[in-house]
């Protein structure tokens, strides 16, 4: 979801921050609200994840699921994606969202406060070429989200996509065309980039 600054989560409504690492907001700070399901992800895995995207991320159409604190999103579109569409079921969530688009004067970003599943069971209206799955832990969402990706036609050619989850998730059924291109454990979390086979 995003990198929120040590020791900045208080109590449920209380607000943190979030770093941008590179591109063209390097450094900027961001407001994040401490909402429930919101799991920081390390500046470190972030750097590296960003290694591995570096070259997706350059004019790439973004579908951010369970956006959270927007973390890669902003990170992505810091770094020229062309567009980056960021789906948050929490209203507070999704306002701050809207907010840190603004701060940022980013006029190719969009956020819609909805369920990502719900959104993703109706036929695509458009197609993303990265997508960002960080879902809440231990809420079965990861699998869900990674086959209606692919039955209702989100995903374009050889799309990217980035799942992060718990370290015992270790057999979670994905699309049979999708392509492991990196995986790596960070404690009690596993995140890997996978691209798409047409």
């Amino acid at each position: 979801m995003a990198s929120v600054k040590k020791g900045s989560r208080g109590s449920k409504g209380k607000s943190g921050q979030i770093r941008i690492i590179g591109g063209r907001w390097r450094s900027r700070k961001l407001p994040v609200h401490d909402v429930e399901g919101l799991r920081p992800t390390t500046d470190r895995v972030k750097e590296t994840v960003f290694n591995w995207l570096a070259p997706y991320v350059d004019g790439a159409h973004c579908l951010d699921l369970f956006a959270g604190s927007g973390g890669l999103s902003f990170e992505a579109l810091s770094r020229y994606a062309e567009f980056a569409l960021l789906l948050e079921k929490d209203k507070t969530a999704a306002r701050q969202l809207s907010d840190n688009l603004a701060a940022l004067q980013c006029d190719n970003g969009q956020v819609k406060n909805t369920d990502s599943l719900t959104f993703l069971n109706a036929t695509a209206s458009q197609q993303f070429s990265l997508v960002f799955i960080d879902p809440p832990f231990r809420k079965d969402l990861l699998e869900q989200s990674c086959q209606l990706l692919e039955q209702q036609g989100w995903l374009s050619e050889n799309a990217v996509i980035y799942l992060e989850m718990e370290s015992e998730l270790s057999q979670v059924k994905l699309p049979a065309n999708w392509q492991c291109l990196k995986e790596k454990n960070a404690g009690q979390v596993i995140f890997s980039l996978w691209q798409r086979q047409s």
